[in-house]
């Protein structure tokens, strides 16, 4: 079974109007002052807030619903609408904010079109032979439809500027907001004196590009959240409840409780973790286990809440409910992993908190700088200050890492495999050496019939008549070999006896026939020397006992991908805690040179220190209980999600493939993610030292500064985008 992935108790928030890392700063830090608040996160991507409280370890003490208000009430008082996630409005709406934003865009845009034409007339008479009282008829005209305009359309920026202030902070709108402002009223005081210039074009321009920028962002944003954001609708909200006398009903998954049964019809999500008792369908469980290819479900086998069940009905026994299902646990993973700080992102966080100050002071300067030693009036000075607070906005730099960690922890998701530490990505970037463990990560750690090739199909077909009845895992792995050559296994009619750790006996056609150990069909010590396979022997009465060798099934396409680690300049090694003999048939089967066998957990680490001292950056693959160890030790760790609970918490990224080619795409997207923040850095840094000395010296109108800095947020989002187009490995071998 898929072990559930642990994670901490957190509760979740919806906010409404997150759009820059000044957002983050602000809410966080308010709400830090909350001592019961023990940890707060804000994912900027999937706008959601993760709370963790101070007495969680003490659920007595809980007041779920009244310290939920608080933290909503507080969010208020700073200019964020909240909700808790699961009462939270848009889940089941369009995107209100996205219709806010381009209404918004519409009438900037539509006014910004009409004031365009009267500044021309102007710009025209100004030149030529407009009278006084008409140009000043003009300027009335544009105040009249840019100030209303520029009142509506700008309170997106307005509201989150005056919640900053408010809580004592400064946001990248404070500047926005206050450019605007201040082209508007300089504008009107200039209509009232009758002067010759006003700005309303500007103003309104300037909201009209921007709003256009952050539209853009926002689409863009959502796209990239794409499938991990959407779990959520994968989980049915009702469930057909098979009810004791057999008739069926309609119940939302809340009512349902543990070992009860549901039925999920052809074309239905299962809505529950459970077991089949009932049925025989195709699953398609690309949604969690990341593979393409529906798998037979039948009686016992376990079934996952999400998945789509294809071509048959089933009857199902809940083993667990919604909140407490491998989709839930995969969810809430995800978020916190999302809503962990990378270096690379703690990074782009202290440079956007000193931001929103400098750029104030920058701007102040450049309008005292542009006082004194300019003689240009206090106009234009002040029209080249609100062009500085217009392109020093850090947009760009607060984008640069946040976008391409979700785009890549949304296509990693898309191949099965799950982000659980926050700096994961960067630290698999860097990996030089492989260490792998074998049983359970190079090998599926599920026998397979080694020998089958030399029995006869008769031999086959009656060692499985007796094995069909036994649940050994060794007699399990027969009645696949059988399967797999089209071999019938029919149990026999003869009352057969299992012997407890020794084997299974009956008589067919007068002569007993004996599957199990050497001891219990009379094997005599010396017949056979193996010290490579594990064994089942087949006694028939009045014939020599007959050898069936097995060995641990290797992942079908485990020689691809090392090869393809081994081209791609990776050391590999291979440390387990197996046998000698059978660890050095897997190295050299999958070409790994460097090997060592019966290592115990303690061996494992000292390898993986030793490699650290040398300056090595090791990637460790495993997945048993001795593997966790070794896996926190590492410098980076992988684990498949058939490992068990504490080696799953201990690893930093969990693939749900039966295929191992899923560890070679995440060192691709790794990689490919670290080149895409370094280009965004570049960037963004590249921008600000070309843009901002323009702008201070004059070269740039508020219009320009609105473009570039709208411009800039879009490339480095577009950028990270890029990643999706990236073509990753697949291996042909078939798990």
């Amino acid at each position: 079974m898929t072990e559930p992935l642990k994670s901490p108790e957190i509760e979740h928030f919806v906010v409404e109007g997150l759009h820059c890392p000044s957002c983050i700063r602000e809410i966080e830090g308010t709400l830090a002052k909350n001592p019961a608040i023990r940890n707060a996160r804000v994912n900027l991507t999937t706008q959601r807030l993760a709370i963790q409280w101070a007495n969680d370890d003490q659920p007595e003490t809980r007041d779920e619903t009244g310290r939920s208000e608080q933290v909503i009430e507080t969010l208020k008082n700073i200019g964020f609408r909240a909700f808790r996630f699961k009462d939270d409005p848009s889940l089941m709406a369009d995107d209100k904010e996205s219709r806010r934003l381009l209404i918004s865009m519409a009438v900037a845009g539509f006014v910004s079109a009409n004031v365009m034409l009267l500044s021309v007339s102007v710009w025209s008479g100004n030149v030529s032979d407009m009278t006084e009282s008409t140009r000043l008829l003009m300027h009335w005209i544009s105040a009249l439809l840019v100030l209303p305009a520029a009142a509506y359309a700008g309170l997106p920026f307005y509201r989150s500027a005056w919640g900053a202030i408010k809580a004592g902070n400064l946001n990248m709108d404070v500047p926005i907001s206050l450019a605007v402002i201040l082209a508007c009223a300089m504008s009107l005081l200039e209509t009232m004196q009758g002067a010759m210039h006003t700005y309303y074009d500007a103003a309104v321009m300037l909201l009209f590009f921007l709003l256009i920028g952050r539209y853009l962002d926002r689409k863009m944003r959502n796209h990239a959240r794409g499938m991990a954001q959407n779990l959520m609708s994968y989980r049915p909200h009702t469930a057909t409840q098979l009810l004791e006398n057999g008739e069926t009903e309609t119940s939302p998954i809340e009512m349902l409780r543990p070992g009860q049964m549901v039925r999920v019809m052809p074309g239905d999500r299962i809505p529950v973790d459970g077991v089949i008792l009932k049925g025989v369908s195709e699953v398609d469980t690309s949604l969690v286990t990341g593979e393409t290819l529906p798998v037979k479900a039948e009686e016992g086998t376990e079934v996952f809440a999400g998945t789509m069940n294809l071509n048959g009905a089933l009857d199902v026994k809940i083993t667990a409910l919604s909140g407490e299902t491998l989709l839930d646990e995969i969810i809430t993973l995800m978020e916190t992993a999302e809503q962990g700080r990378a270096k690379y992102v703690r990074l782009a966080d202290k440079a956007a908190k000193i931001y929103a100050p400098a750029v104030h002071l920058l701007a102040l300067f450049t309008f005292i700088g542009w006082m004194l030693f300019s003689s240009v009036g206090w106009e234009q000075s002040l029209i080249t200050a609100i062009a500085v607070l217009i392109i020093t906005c850090p947009c760009a730099l607060g984008l640069a890492v946040p976008v391409v960690q979700v785009v890549a922890s949304n296509q990693l998701f898309k191949s099965g495999i799950l982000v659980k530490a926050a700096d994961g990505l960067e630290r698999l970037a860097e990996v030089d050496t492989v260490v792998f463990d074998k049983t359970g990560t190079l090998t599926l750690g599920q026998p397979e019939l080694a020998n089958a090739d030399d029995l006869d199909p008769a031999t086959l077909e009656l060692a499985a008549s007796l094995a069909k009845s036994s649940s050994h895992p060794l007699c399990r792995a027969l009645i696949v070999a059988c399967h797999e050559r089209n071999i019938p296994t029919i149990a026999t009619d003869s009352a057969l006896h299992e012997e407890a750790g020794m084997g299974l006996k009956a008589v067919i056609d007068g002569r007993e026939v004996r599957l199990g150990n050497r001891t219990w069909c009379n094997v005599p010590d010396d017949a056979l020397d193996n010290t490579r396979f594990s064994e089942l022997w087949l006694a028939v009465e009045g014939e020599a006992p007959l050898f069936l060798a097995f060995r641990d099934r290797l992942r079908r396409d485990a020689v691809e991908v090392c090869d393809w680690m081994k081209k791609d300049g990776l050391d590999l090694i291979l440390l387990s805690g197996d046998r000698e003999d059978v660890v050095r048939e897997v190295a050299a089967e999958l070409g790994i040179g460097n090997w060592k066998a019966a290592f115990k957990p303690q061996d494992k680490i000292k390898v993986l220190e030793e490699l650290k001292d040398k300056g090595k950056k090791p990637l460790m693959v495993g997945d048993g209980l001795n593997d966790a160890p070794a896996l926190a030790a590492a410098y980076v760790s992988i684990s498949p999600s058939s490992a068990a609970d504490v080696s799953q918490n201990a690893a930093d990224f969990i693939f749900q493939s039966q295929k191992l080619d899923t560890v070679v795409r995440a060192l691709q997207v790794s990689r490919k993610s670290r080149t895409l923040v370094f280009v965004n850095f570049a960037f963004a840094a590249a921008y600000n030292m070309v843009a901002v000395p323009f702008a201070a010296l004059g070269f740039l109108t508020p219009l320009i500064a609105a473009l570039a800095m709208s411009g800039s947020s879009i490339v480095v989002t577009l950028n990270a985008l890029r990643l999706n187009l990236a073509k990753l490995y697949s291996s042909k071998g078939e798990a």
